[in-house]
């Protein structure tokens, strides 16, 4: 293909540009961006504030809004329920080192967005929730043993809720709830329980052993106790009419065996009889 003409003459004649070929594609293509860029949408579950040359100049909620192309700009939050986990340490009131993580959901306010971008950023959850837990987490922790924060994990988590809600609420944050996942102790203090739970339950057995021979030895008292009272009982039955009763007895079944034959000799002369009284 010629791209020039070649004259009789010797000049060389180029074809003629039309600039119509490039101006009105781009104009074209400019007005398509423009077109594009005039409008924004906010999804459900989230707000959105508009920035004109960094300064705030409206929120939106959920929708299609209109804002100046090439000028305006848009920060968008969620208002979504968010879950961030927080890995802390505190000292008990033992002063043992005690490690935590922490769960704590929590959303913005919508209809406080300008004054969370303005006052908190976007980045909230670092700049202020999260120091916001560490302060409060080692306040809390403090009023504890270290061996009665594990039995007492659902009051401490409560008191940590009560207050960063509290705190949260006046940065219009809201707090939802928190949960405390782990605790942490030093492997010399874990030892220093399992001793202690070791000491306890032998304590237990002895105490369980005393207490075993001590009943025994309280049915032996008894025991001993009944027996002398049967006894004791025994000796007031017998008296001097049972013993006379028995004197008799024995003398009848004597009498019932004499064959009423005198013994041949005697001694001191004197005849046997029997005196029945």
């Amino acid at each position: 293909m010629k791209k020039f003409n070649v004259m009789p003459s010797g000049e060389i004649h180029f074809p003629s540009f039309s600039w119509k070929v490039v101006i009105i594609p781009a104009v074209l293509l400019l007005l398509a961006v423009l077109a594009c860029g005039s409008y924004f949408t906010v999804s459900a579950g989230s707000v959105a504030v508009k920035l004109r040359f960094g300064q705030i100049v409206g929120a939106y909620g959920e929708g299609l809004h209109v804002k100046l192309p090439l000028v305006d700009r848009i920060e968008k939050f969620s208002v979504r329920i968010k879950k961030d986990a927080f890995t802390t340490e505190a000292f008990s009131k033992d002063l043992q080192t005690v490690g935590l993580t922490l769960a704590i959901n929590h959303r913005i306010m919508p209809q406080t967005i300008e004054s969370i971008y303005r006052n908190l950023g976007p980045e909230y959850t670092s700049t202020i929730l999260k120091p916001m837990v560490e302060e409060w987490t080692k306040a809390v922790i403090a009023k504890y043993s270290a061996d009665s924060l594990i039995a007492n994990r659902v009051e401490v988590a409560q008191e940590l809720d009560k207050i960063l809600k509290s705190k949260m609420a006046e940065k219009e944050v809201i707090v939802s709830d928190i949960a405390i996942t782990n605790f942490e102790f030093s492997p010399q203090f874990l030892r220093a329980v399992e001793e202690k739970q070791i000491a306890e339950q032998e304590a237990k057995r002895a105490t369980n052993l005393v207490e075993k021979v001590k009943k025994e030895a309280e049915q032996k008292i008894l025991q001993a106790e009944a027996e002398a009272k049967s006894l004791r009982l025994q000796r007031e039955v017998v008296s001097d009419n049972l013993i006379k009763l028995r004197q008799v007895e024995a003398q009848i079944k004597a009498i019932e065996k004499w064959d009423g034959r005198m013994p041949n000799y005697m001694a001191g002369g004197q005849m046997p009889f029997v005196m029945v009284k």
